[in-house]
């Protein structure tokens, strides 16, 4: 048997600010979000752009190509640097640091930037081929998810759906959406400290102050084709306010071996202690991030109270609210900056950005040995987890 491999330490991480789709980012292209980003955390961490190895970008909406390589090349990396571009959909980003600590565990790589970048505002215009001469290209909006479209519902459905099964009426949704909101006020002061400036993005910019009588007067977007009784399907169906809207945006956070670390005297301050990409029922998406964030723990040999706080992407508030219910996780150790909700949703650079505000508020309040969890769910029924140990 080989020797036990040390984990990855993380040096650090850096995000730009979560803009609405046609904001301040929406004329930028996913390097030009990133590529900023990556610069500004070699600079922070004392990092040399020529000691990094390899870099891994998650990214949903670029439609092929590869964004991590036109990332590195456009924040001045050197030719050689590995670039790899993971494409999981809502799940990319946090897969991105799975696959980045593997290059370092099997020795491919010493230090590497992982994360993800989303340019939806330039998303290409999508269409499928014709396949006679005579037919017009289809647009459509997005791809399939699943092979069966009976296990493919859309996405809102699927979280309507999941909200009736579970009991979740919209006034508990709408609370927990407003309450995303509040906390991303309040902490925005403090989330600048992580954010690199760009442009006129210098601060996420999509939350509000909510009152429950505005919270009422959003537009239902889905109601369950589950329940028969119209009454009761109203009362759990999901609002414009429960749901994350789109969004521009990019996260990296900077991973090395303890080796590299030493040899570049840089005390790191986070042991990545491992990730975990799984799958579930792809009709029942919000699933996903409950059971990646169960099957980490349970490999970890931890329980949701040994954490110090755990970051959701809430794409949902339903699947917030049922994340919490399924871990037995206390709410007030989750999202304490708010979520999804009232930041947006930046596809493949979510799940990063949940790492990143996860070690923002790690390095500021916990204490020494602390654990802390970042966990996203993705269409097609895929969740991904990742926990880190403060130093």
């Amino acid at each position: 048997m080989g020797a036990a491999v040390s984990p990855p330490v993380i040096l650090g991480w850096a995000r730009s600010a979560v803009v609405p789709v046609g904001g301040a980012l929406g004329a930028l292209a996913a390097h030009e979000i990133g590529a900023p980003v990556l610069q500004a955390l070699l600079a922070r961490a004392g990092v040399p752009a020529q000691a990094v190895d390899a870099v891994v970008a998650g990214n949903a909406l670029g439609a092929g190509g590869n964004p991590a390589r036109m990332v590195a090349l456009a924040a001045g990396l050197p030719d050689h640097v590995a670039a790899l571009s993971v494409d999981t959909q809502c799940c990319a980003g946090l897969d991105a640091l799975t696959l980045a600590a593997g290059l370092l565990a099997n020795g491919n790589a010493a230090i590497a930037i992982a994360g993800g970048v989303e340019a939806w505002s330039r998303a290409p215009i999508r269409q499928h081929r014709p396949r006679d001469a005579g037919e017009a290209p289809v647009p459509y909006d997005r791809p399939a998810f699943a092979p069966d479209p009976a296990r493919d519902p859309d996405l809102l459905l699927a979280a309507a759906r999941h909200a009736a099964l579970h009991s979740i009426g919209r006034a508990q949704q709408d609370a927990f959406a407003a309450e995303s909101h509040a906390k991303a006020l309040a902490w925005r002061e403090r989330m600048s400290q992580e954010i690199v400036p760009i442009g006129d993005a210098t601060h996420d910019s999509y939350a509000r102050e909510l009152t429950a009588s505005r919270a009422a007067r959003m537009p239902i977007e889905a109601v369950a084709d589950t329940l028969s009784d119209p009454v009761l399907a109203l009362e759990m169906a999901v609002s414009r306010l429960a749901i994350a809207p789109r969004a521009d945006g990019a996260a990296f956070v900077l991973l090395a071996t303890p080796q590299a670390a030493a040899a570049l005297k840089i005390a790191p301050r986070f042991h990545w202690l491992g990730g975990t990409s799984i799958g579930v029922a792809p009709e029942m998406p919000m699933l996903g991030a409950s059971t990646a964030a169960d099957a980490l723990l349970r490999r970890a040999g931890l329980d949701a109270d040994a954490l110090w706080g755990a970051e959701l992407h809430e794409a949902f508030a339903v699947q917030a609210l049922s994340f919490i219910q399924a871990l037995g996780l206390q709410p007030s150790r989750l999202n304490r900056g708010g979520g999804g909700l009232g930041r947006g949703h930046p596809i493949g650079a979510s799940g990063a950005i949940s790492l990143v505000r996860l070690l923002a508020d790690m390095a500021h309040d916990a204490p020494s040995g602390a654990h802390g969890l970042a966990a996203i769910a993705g269409a097609g029924g895929l969740g991904a987890a990742g926990l880190v140990q403060r130093r």
